[in-house]
């Protein structure tokens, strides 16, 4: 297989909203670079991409997916990510080790929610790009709206193209660089027919072209010197465009159709030429915790990133990389230095979808797959043993969706344990842990739709069933009042008995200021050595709470009165005077019981706007404020954690879609007197069964 240099290779990452056309643009990409001889379809579930169970069986994308096309002596890595929200965390992968972005956009839906948290993602890592608006042949396409919408909201977006006649039967496009019309065959992998221009469109032509050298001539003095002495000459153009691409003062907009191949050649076209290589930008990683600069070179120290972990039948863990600098060979002995630990390097692939082809190295900028390696995960730096670097890893969004499981079968906990953290290595976007407070198995993800496919592997790829239930709440229990509380232990039963005597008084902290014990006793009516004693009592009871079983927090508790025995006085003694000397000024001191609270941000478009926040209010919630996002709405506001269970579902019901949030924890807050009878209710009716 060719090995390319690093300046004939551009790894792209295509991103948009969900059933935007990203996985149709992919496959064309494939089908005119001859890499396959027939196009697949989504909902045929035949495509490159598409080839895991879960996305034949769903008709999206789940996974980010390498595929690679050779084209015009360059070879292009394209990473085809999901558009749906809850797959968010492989569009950051993608994009993470791409040089540059392919935002897909829709000629009939336009700017979605998927688009603009793709283009969160990259305006983080400061990628250049190029814009695709493909589904022009749809009915009701309208490119203009399109353009304008892309130029408002992501800035210098700058057409290199326009469509002759867009919606059904669309095949021709004015390509404002050859200042011809490109007529098509559709479905054909054939290149276009180059035929001038109308003349009832040459006057927009002209303009249009105008507007892209004028953008050209500002990337820099120079070229705005030449612009100024006369027109800029074609390689000044292109050498104008490329800078411009790499400084990410233009983004280039082309159009076409990714199910029809027409005007994919141009996108693969420009992507050669004027798309960044590896070489173009700056690495950057870290050493002894100082920053130093890589130099992309093959014959430089290695060093590669793993971005994707995935658990493939009959081959074990796959780990998608990217070389940053050296060349990657089998056999070679490398250290991890994300964990300090040494891999040997077995057998290395270079994918394609689902079809792998073993090499025997991966130079610098190019795209492989490991298998079989001990102790590497996603967002792992290997390395040269002698020269470490950590290269920066991939900051994953916080899970917005919380469920519980528990085994079908029983004595499957371990095997479900085990699964979940093999899913978890191959999804850092998922996690899991086992609450001993709520007794639960709880799994964090994305949306019900990503933990839905995470149940499905569970019992796909290691044979267990799982039930789903609602997380039960981390209430918390606390005073509202300081109170005082006595206890008096006395226990004879023949022989030694058991005496401790104990006063104390509790006070509320502030919210989150945790637990205060204060000593205050004097003249040694409780002997010192038992006040380690009392404390432990209190904490128990505290731990096992007193309202409902929930934890009790916030207050301090000062020993200032008791008496003992000396003989009968024990450890034992003093720890149940303690604890129930504190439940008795529990009770006084009006205790209330406190929720989780967290805070939510919805990203909609305006339309939705009301329902969302009538929801939101429905769900007890409080409305911190609205802002405009380009063209969407979003909203902030804090509700309880009870209230948002299934809230992303719900979210996407009432928004066709078009609606997503995210969600962390803010701090506790009372429960309101009647829901707080209510669970304190429940509590004591299960404590009885």
């Amino acid at each position: 297989m060719r090995e390319y240099a690093p300046d004939a290779i551009r790894n792209i990452a295509l991103v948009g909203h969900g059933s935007c056309g990203k996985t149709s643009l992919a496959e064309a990409m494939l089908f005119s670079a001859g890499e396959i001889n027939r196009m697949g379809k989504v909902e045929e579930g035949n495509t490159r991409s598409d080839y895991t169970q879960d996305e034949k069986e769903r008709q999206i994308s789940l996974n980010v997916t390498v595929l690679q096309a050779h084209w015009k002596d360059v070879k292009v890595n394209i990473l085809d990510t999901p558009g749906y929200p809850d797959f968010v965390g492989e569009v950051k992968a993608g994009l993470r080790v791409a040089d540059n972005f392919v935002v897909v956009l829709s000629a009939v839906e336009g700017i979605g929610v998927g688009t603009e948290r793709a283009w969160e993602f990259v305006e983080e890592y400061g990628l250049p790009g190029f814009f695709f608006v493909t589904q022009m042949d749809r009915e009701y396409a309208d490119f203009d709206k399109v353009l304008q919408a892309a130029k408002e909201r992501f800035g210098p977006v700058v057409p290199l193209q326009f469509p002759l006649d867009g919606g059904t039967g669309f095949h021709r496009i004015v390509d404002l660089l050859k200042m011809k019309v490109l007529t098509y065959s559709p479905g054909s992998k054939e290149r276009p027919k180059e035929e001038p221009i109308p003349s009832e469109l040459e006057g927009r032509a002209e303009e249009m072209r105008e507007q892209l050298v004028e953008a050209v001539a500002e990337v820099s003095e120079e070229l705005m010197e030449r612009y100024f002495e006369g027109e800029l000459g074609e390689e000044e153009l292109k050498e104008g465009i490329r800078q411009g691409v790499r400084e990410r003062s233009i983004f280039p907009l082309l159009c076409g159709d990714g199910l029809s191949n027409i005007g994919v050649d141009r996108l693969l076209d420009v992507v050669s030429d004027y798309g960044a290589t590896p070489v173009d930008g700056e690495v950057v990683g870290a050493r002894d915790g100082e920053e130093v600069r890589i130099s992309p070179e093959p014959d430089a120290p290695l060093s590669l990133l793993v971005f994707k972990t995935l658990s493939e039948p009959h081959v074990g863990e796959l780990l998608f990389f990217r070389v940053y600098s050296g060349t990657l060979r089998s056999g070679l002995e490398v250290l991890n230095s994300s964990k300090g630990s040494t891999e040997r390097i077995g057998q290395i692939y270079m994918m394609n979808g689902n079809e792998r082809h073993e090499v025997g190295s991966v130079t610098t900028g190019d795209i492989g797959a490991l298998v079989k390696l001990r102790d590497t995960h996603t967002g792992d730096t290997l390395c040269e043993r002698g020269e470490p670097v950590v290269l920066p890893g991939i900051r994953f969004p916080e899970p917005v969706i919380q469920i519980a499981v528990s085994p079908k079968a029983k004595g499957d906990e371990e095997k479900i344990n085990s699964g979940l953290a093999r899913l978890h290595d191959e999804d850092p976007t998922f996690s899991f842990r086992v609450d001993p407070e709520l007794k639960q198995t709880i799994l964090e993800g994305m949306g019900e739709m990503h933990l839905e496919v995470i149940i499905s592997k569970l019992k796909r790829k290691f044979g267990v069933d799982v039930n789903v239930e609602e997380p039960k709440i981390p209430y918390r229990e606390t005073i509202t009042i300081p109170a005082e509380g006595h206890h008096r232990h006395k226990k004879q039963t023949g022989g030694r008995g058991q005496y401790g005597e104990v006063y104390l008084k509790i006070e509320p902290l502030e919210r989150g200021a945790g637990f205060e014990f204060v000593d205050a006793i004097t003249g040694g009516v409780i002997p010192s050595k038992f006040i380690p004693s009392v404390e432990k009592g209190i904490r128990e009871a505290m731990a096992g709470g007193v309202l409902a079983g929930y934890p009790v927090v916030d207050l301090k508790a000062t020993v200032y009165d008791g008496s003992f025995h000396p003989v009968d006085s024990n450890d034992i003694s003093f720890k149940i005077a303690g604890s129930m000397a504190f439940k008795d000024a529990f009770m006084k001191a009006k205790p209330v019981l406190l929720e989780p609270i967290y805070e939510v941000e919805v990203v909609v478009p305006e339309e939705y706007m009301g329902d969302v926040m009538g929801d939101l209010s429905g769900r007890r919630g409080k409305i911190l404020g609205m802002e405009a996002r380009g063209p969407f709405q979003v909203v902030r506001a804090l509700v309880p954690l009870k209230e948002l269970y299934r809230y992303s579902t719900t979210l996407r019901s009432m928004t066709q879609g078009r609606g997503m949030h995210t969600q962390k924890f803010s701090h506790y807050e009372q429960v309101p007197q009647e829901i707080a009878e209510k669970i304190i209710q429940e509590a004591k009716e299960a404590k009885e069964k």
